[in-house]
């Protein structure tokens, strides 16, 4: 993956930095969460760079921000993090970012928190194991909701944003043709939001419509949501490409 901003040098920089103090002292270096593209970009490095102990957890299976664990020898060493779960009243309908928000007014860094999972009446957040107790000892109010710290079950997750399955059939396999596709938007509408850098291919802006897509890519559209092309799955008798993908709101 190319490098395509000075904060993707730092970053890898950072790991360069994170290895280095791994090996010397000869124990594991943890990161706290990544984004996506930070963890596309960690992989590929350090698989180039012929480090191969490492690995990524969120506190859950479908986690999409993860700390990153950088492993001496064994990877028997615990990732730092936990769930703080969260209740308030059933009717009010606060979302992922309402509880962000309040998480950044306590003066928490965002790589200090990973996903945020919401459902009516219930919260679970995945956070860095040192700051459980700062917010179980802070958090009150979610905007002008009352909340109550709860344990979190990690049987019984909320379901979080959620995501659904369909398949439909391109012309091609270019970016603006599946983009509009995915979207429900003309292709002149899709032509103008990849030129805006509003589209981002694997998690770095392309600006480029006629870009090739691949199976397994991963596609974010601003205001849409994420996408991910879970299949090509071969051509109709009018000779067009039938896809299926995944839709995470």
């Amino acid at each position: 993956m190319a490098y395509t901003s000075d904060n993707d040098a730092l970053f890898i920089s950072k790991l360069d930095d994170g290895v280095y103090l791994c090996e010397k002292r000869r124990r594991a270096y943890f990161f706290p969460f990544l984004s996506e593209r930070e963890q596309m970009l960690a992989q590929r490095y350090l698989e180039g760079a012929g480090f191969r102990s490492f690995a990524f957890n969120g506190g859950y299976g479908s986690a999409e921000r993860k700390m990153l664990g950088l492993f001496y020898e064994s990877r028997e060493e615990p990732f730092p993090l936990c769930a703080v779960g969260l209740e308030f009243r059933i009717g009010f309908k606060l979302n992922h970012r309402d509880f962000l928000g309040a998480l950044m007014s306590l003066g928490i860094e965002r790589e200090t928190v990973g996903d945020i999972l919401v459902e009516d009446g219930r919260c679970v957040i995945f956070v860095k194991e040192d700051i459980k107790e700062y917010i179980t000892s802070q958090l009150f109010k979610v905007g002008n909701v009352g909340v109550k710290i709860t344990p979190a079950d990690p049987e019984r997750l909320p379901k979080g944003r959620g995501f659904d399955e369909k398949d439909c059939t391109v012309a091609s396999l270019r970016l603006d043709a599946v983009v509009a596709a995915m979207t429900g938007l003309s292709r002149e509408k899709t032509k103008s939001l990849i030129l805006s850098e509003l589209v981002a291919l694997n998690y770095a802006p392309c600006r480029n419509i006629s870009q090739p897509v691949r199976e397994k890519d991963v596609i974010t559209v601003r205001g849409k949501g994420k996408f991910i092309i879970n299949g090509v799955l071969g051509e109709t008798k009018k000779h067009r490409i039938k896809i299926s993908i995944i839709h995470y709101r």
